[in-house]
């Protein structure tokens, strides 16, 4: 009877004790922050459940322009992690520290990564490229098991999962641009944001904008594209989530080219929009070009 008591004992043990823990790790979730849509969406892919992601820059917003708010501020000073982009995409982020103490640690996502100039600035578009998304996720684990190496065996997973499908976008990348006749690869698009993805699949991209959002081209840059439009035969041009859609309508009324559909480039969407996760947008993005330029 005392040996079926025991095993009876052990049981209970055994189906509460889990419970309990998967309780406590709830409560015990790491506060972290990202600076914008993309990178929050990355940081939850590693973190997963041990996480609880605040972004400042939300969907549909744009960080090259972005204003702190007070609520801003409370988020970083609760927060364990900060992930910045880095590149100088957010100007606006030491001061924004300042004022919420300085007490979360700044992780830099883009560590690693070689960046594109423009000029002698950098290129903060970095995670255009899938490559380059892999490295974001190297880097968020890393910074997630140094802070938190009781749950290091679940960040490592979970970036091991995410890193394979990672890989798998990259290839379904690669075979959709090969569709597309080489002549015809090449678009116009808003502002500067497609760098690393023309470097990284062999798409030409001309934008009339800057790299930043902040950048209004002049009439004599306007001019220029309409004219290498007309030259080179570019076949189409895409407006973007985040920027003014005038002055690409301008330019295809002028040219006649073709408005292939908008590309999403430095923010996601909400749940239910287009482009909810950085895979469904870099999805949708391809899908629009090769819509736009197969043909």
């Amino acid at each position: 009877m005392r040996r079926w008591f025991w095993i009876a004992l052990l049981a209970l043990v055994t189906l509460v004790g889990p419970a309990r823990a998967q309780d406590r790790s709830a409560q015990e979730r790491l506060n972290v922050v990202a600076s914008f849509s993309i990178l929050a969406d990355f940081v939850r892919n590693v973190g997963g459940n041990g996480v609880n992601v605040a972004m400042l820059v939300g969907p549909e917003g744009d960080a090259h322009v972005y204003r702190p708010t007070p609520a801003d501020a409370r988020k970083v000073a609760e927060a364990k992690l900060l992930f910045i982009n880095g590149f100088g995409l957010e100007g606006w982020l030491p001061r924004l520290v300042q004022a919420a103490g300085g007490k979360a640690t700044v992780i830099t996502a883009t560590n690693g990564i070689t960046p594109l100039l423009l000029g002698s600035a950098p290129d903060p578009h970095a995670w255009q490229s899938v490559a380059n998304a892999k490295i974001y996720a190297a880097n968020i684990r890393d910074a997630l098991v140094a802070v938190a190496p009781t749950d290091a065996a679940a960040f490592r997973a979970n970036a091991e999962n995410y890193l394979a499908e990672l890989d798998a976008l990259d290839r379904e990348v690669r075979q959709a641009i090969a569709t597309i006749p080489e002549a015809r690869r090449k678009v116009i698009s808003t502002h500067r944001a497609f760098g690393y993805f023309a470097a990284a699949y062999g798409i030409e991209v001309i934008a009339p904008a800057g790299v930043s959002t902040e950048s209004e081209p002049s009439a004599r840059d306007i001019a220029a594209i309409i004219t290498q439009i007309k030259t080179a035969k570019i076949p189409a041009i895409f407006l973007e989530n985040i920027s003014d859609p005038r002055l690409i309508r301008r330019i295809a009324d002028e040219t006649e080219a073709r408005v292939g559909g908008t590309l999403y480039s430095d923010s996601l969407t909400a749940e239910k929009g287009e482009a909810p996760t950085y895979i469904a947008m870099v999805r949708h993005n391809i899908k629009a070009l090769t819509s736009a330029l197969s043909h």
